[in-house]
């Protein structure tokens, strides 16, 4: 028998019941579950189809390549249900990628496969020979542990002679069996009367169980014992302690003596009632023994017997209801869950499914669930006791790269119950932030003359995200300096950004230069951003100062007149002197470093004026030689000379016949014009030479590579290595060689 039902709730895609017998063999097919549910039998793999059971997966496995149901375990009706009608083992199939999850049912089927027994074989009566007729004497009734037809359907007695069975069909479907006198007894003719009670069910084949009842005659005891009611209630709550006195159970009996006196039992059989209670046996008094669950028994029913010593009884019954008390906490099980997801996961994403149990019934099992908050996530009811855990909102790994999130279950109970489950999250990184420069811009100094490769500056970028989007590369952007390009001047380190110097920098040539450095993630599609840095040049002291005037003739002497009426700060001349440096390194000062006759002339410190310190005589000689030396104010100093040539006399010719030695001095002058205009020569011949060679060499390469373009021959490219030119002289950044092979 197969009853299949599809129901489309929540998260819930489908349901599914099969009926089963019980006791099929190991390996036995319950139901093709992937052609029930619609389902590929490729989805059941994909999906790792699994079953998700707190109970039942001992009893049915799933074959994802067949994509049917079989019987892992025997299954006994009797062990699983017990008396509880219908029998069946609920369980969901679990699918991934996406979740998905059926619930399937299966309701196991009972066959004939148990007997009525009776607890004991023989049970023994002691009756009064003076017993009336339509006396009643309660007799054990037998268990079958099949239900349905094949449960217990009716007794047998025999022999008939004095004695007939009396059936009572009790509320909770079960029979009391009753054994009640039809002849008199009479002690004298039989002193011990021997029955046999059989109990048949009906099923197929039928089955039976029997008991002997062995009766003794007793002399006259003609009053029976008489319960006050037929019918006792009581109530007890769950958990009580062992002795709580449950209720208490009265009978009276007319007769005196021993035929007076009234003993109580408890009569169950096949149940826990003997375990759970006892009775005290001359007050009536019910109490606890064992622990009572209300999820496990929710009432029993006690029989009592009241029996006095001369074999007459009674009976009654004692209902006690159990009530329940808030005693179980829900349990929270993880059916399917995620540990990683995706900072770009669409709202709405399921990362967690929970199924929810409580064991309590009415508000104690009322349940209902929630997580911590400042989380990006909700908790979803999909059906009764099933909650989806789905993302709320956008995530961000960069703000929370772990999300643990609590999941507390509480009941309506007084006091409530409640449990938690901690789950933690781990946020996977995509490429969504860019590098960040620590500045705006840079500004950078290097001084001239630095040695190339020299590191000049460091610029520094970060990006929020993780692991390989996170890492960055640093570029320099393609741009020029007075139509070179930058990369002649500057290069930058791909792993550190630190910026060097490719060539040598000079003040007086460029003082200051700026281009762009971008910074690159590593991701996919990488992300980047620049910035601005510029470098500054800073002047250094490598350049002397440089005298104007007086201009140093080679060739003629220039001599400066002071006429012998000359007083105290008379103005000879002025030393004019410039520093290409710049700042302090192009300060000048000016200083008379020898001179004819110091005592006659000074030079200005600032303005390079000399000027008398004092009047001329006529003892001063006629030729005054002074040497001037013009130092500028760098670290450490340069300074040039200039010799100034005085002629302390009121007219020419008086000054003529003081430089007569001049001739020697030009005779020297013309040696040194000689070896110069030599040197000239040398070095033109050198340059010319190899321009000559370097033009052979270009013609020569020229036409061996149109040899090649013309013949078959294919051309395979090297690329060397890129090397910088750090002498800053070339205008290519790369060198392309061919080599030339025959295949």
């Amino acid at each position: 028998l197969l009853f299949l039902s599809l129901l489309s709730l929540g998260s819930v895609t489908g349901q599914v019941s099969y009926t089963i017998p019980e006791e099929m063999a190991k390996g036995s097919l319950v139901g093709n579950i992937a052609q029930d549910l619609g389902l590929d039998i490729k989805r059941l793999a994909a999906g790792k189809a699994r079953i998700y059971s707190r109970e039942s997966d001992e009893y049915i496995e799933l074959s994802r390549d067949r994509g049917v149901l079989l019987v892992k375990e025997r299954i006994d009706r009797e062990a699983l249900c017990r008396q509880t009608t219908p029998c069946a083992l609920h369980f969901q199939i679990i699918l991934e990628n996406p979740m998905e999850f059926y619930s399937v049912t299966v309701q196991i089927a009972d066959i004939n496969d148990n007997a009525p027994s009776f607890e004991e074989g023989v049970i023994k009566f002691k009756i009064s020979e003076s017993a009336v007729i339509g006396a009643k004497f309660v007799l054990e009734r037998a268990e079958d542990l099949d239900v349905g037809i094949n449960d217990l359907q009716r007794y047998e007695l025999k022999p008939t002679d004095n004695f007939a069975l009396k059936l009572h069909n009790n509320a909770d479907g079960n029979k009391n069996v009753e054994m009640v006198l039809q002849k008199p007894l009479d002690r004298e003719k039989n002193e011990q009367i021997s029955l046999v009670l059989t109990a048949v069910d009906g099923g197929e084949p039928q089955m039976s169980g029997t008991m002997r009842i062995v009766i003794s005659v007793l002399d006259a005891n003609d009053n029976a014992p008489v319960f006050t009611q037929p019918t006792y209630k009581a109530l007890v709550t769950e958990n009580s302690p062992v002795g709580t006195v449950v209720g208490t159970v009265s009978a009276s009996d007319a007769d005196q003596g021993t035929n007076g006196k009234i003993t109580y039992s408890i009569t169950n059989t096949f149940d826990d009632v003997r375990k759970v209670f006892k009775i005290d046996s001359e007050n009536g008094e019910v109490s606890l023994i064992g622990s009572i669950d209300y999820e496990e028994s929710r009432n029993f029913r006690i029989n009592i017997r009241a029996s006095d010593d001369g074999g007459l009884t009674d009976s009654c019954k004692l209902i006690v209801d159990v009530q329940d008390v808030n005693d179980n906490m829900p349990e929270i099980n993880i059916m399917s869950k995620s540990n990683i997801i995706s900072e770009d996961a669409q709202l709405n994403t399921v990362v967690t499914m929970i199924n929810i149990e409580d064991k309590d019934t009415g508000g104690n099992g009322e349940v209902h669930c929630f997580i911590s908050d400042n989380v990006p996530f909700i908790l979803k009811t999909s059906t009764s006791n099933f909650y989806s855990l789905v993302t709320d909102s956008e995530l961000d790994r960069e703000t929370l790269a772990e999300c643990n999130i609590t999941v507390t279950c509480s009941d309506e109970g007084v006091p409530s119950l409640s449990s938690s489950v901690t789950l933690t999250l781990q946020i996977s990184d995509v490429n969504d932030n860019v590098p960040v420069f620590e500045r705006s811009s840079y500004e950078a100094y290097i001084v001239e003359n630095n040695t190339p490769g020299l590191s000049i500056f460091t610029v520094k970028a970060s990006d929020a995200d993780w692991n390989q989007n996170a890492r960055v590369s640093y570029i320099l952007e393609d741009s020029s300096v007075n139509g070179v390009p930058v990369s002649s001047y500057v290069s930058v380190s791909a792993d550190s950004g630190v910026i060097h110097a490719v060539r040598s920098f000079d003040y007086e040539q460029i003082k200051d230069f700026h281009f762009r450095v971008k910074a690159q993630d590593g991701g996919s599609p990488p992300l980047s951003s620049n910035v601005t840095v510029k470098v500054l040049i800073q002047d250094k002291n490598d350049n002397p100062p440089q005298v104007l005037y007086p201009v140093q003739a080679g060739g003629s002497l220039v001599a400066e007149m002071v006429p012998r009426s000359a007083d105290v700060g008379y103005l000879v001349t002025k030393v004019v002197a410039v520093d290409v440096d710049s700042g302090q390194n192009a300060w000048l000062s000016y200083k008379l470093q020898k001179a004819t006759d110091r005592a006659l002339f000074e030079v200005g410190l600032q303005n390079g004026e000399i000027r008398t310190t004092r009047g001329v005589t006529d003892k001063d000689a006629v030729k005054q030689r002074l040497t001037v030396i013009v130092e500028d104010n760098g670290q450490p100093s340069r300074s040039a000379t200039v010799i100034v040539n005085v002629a302390v006399a009121d007219s020419f010719p008086e000054v003529l016949s003081e430089f007569t030695d001049y001739t020697q001095d030009k005779e020297y002058n013309d040696n040194l014009t000689f070896y110069l205009v030599l040197a000239l020569a040398v070095v033109s011949f050198l340059f010319i030479t190899c321009l000559v060679v370097i033009i052979s060499v270009k013609i020569y390469r020229w036409r061996q590579s149109r040899v090649l373009y013309h013949s078959n021959l294919p051309v395979i490219p090297y690329y060397p290595p890129r090397y910088s030119d750090t002498l800053g002289t070339g205008t290519l950044p790369h060198v392309y060689n061919y080599e030339v092979c025959r295949t």
